[in-house]
């Protein structure tokens, strides 16, 4: 738990506050990313983390008033002689541009390096997201390249910078517990 935010693993109960704030928040989210706006959506995208060793889906939640302020996922976990995930994070419109999404993300990368034994934590931004650009700057990420037609966000291929942060780069994220909520 931070200061300002605590992590939950999302779940089914969360549907209708996450279906509300992704619809109040499709224009904040644009091309850069596509969040379930309706129920059949979001009980698809809760799915896809039905197995916690695949991939998390957490809530980053406002300690002050309960609300969703954001989510991140941790995905592609692959173990052995790589312990490396692809985070993902999305600022829901209320609470953007607050700090709580830097605080969240962190706490995302403490809980991937702390709780689940990674050593890499990876994040694929399309040029000109700035905002997603800086937050993954003041965590203490390292670009380490460019993929050209990376990733289909509605369907189009967007070109994609690889940042990346390892368990010894730690120093700029938040000192916190890395407890999830249940």
């Amino acid at each position: 738990m931070g200061s300002r935010v605590l992590l939950r693993r999302l779940r089914a109960a969360d549907e209708e506050e996450f279906v509300h704030l992704a619809q109040q928040s499709a224009k904040l989210h644009g091309r850069w990313v596509r969040t379930p706006t309706d129920a059949e959506g979001f009980r698809d995208y809760l799915g896809r983390f039905a197995d916690p060793m695949v991939g998390e889906a957490l809530l980053i939640k406002r300690r002050d008033t309960g609300a969703i302020a954001g989510h991140a996922t941790l995905t592609g976990i692959v173990r052995g002689p790589y312990e490396r995930a692809v985070l993902g994070f999305a600022a829901f419109a209320p609470s953007a541009g607050q700090g709580f999404m830097t605080e969240g993300v962190g706490l995302t990368v403490v809980y991937a390096f702390d709780q689940l034994g990674l050593h890499r934590v990876e994040a694929d931004i399309q040029p000109g997201n700035e905002p997603s650009r800086r937050l993954v700057q003041r965590l203490g990420f390292r670009r380490e390249g460019f993929s050209p037609d990376f990733i289909n966000i509605g369907g189009i291929w967007r070109d994609h910078e690889r940042w990346a942060i390892t368990a010894d780069m730690t120093a700029d994220l938040p000192h916190c517990t890395s407890r999830i909520l249940p």
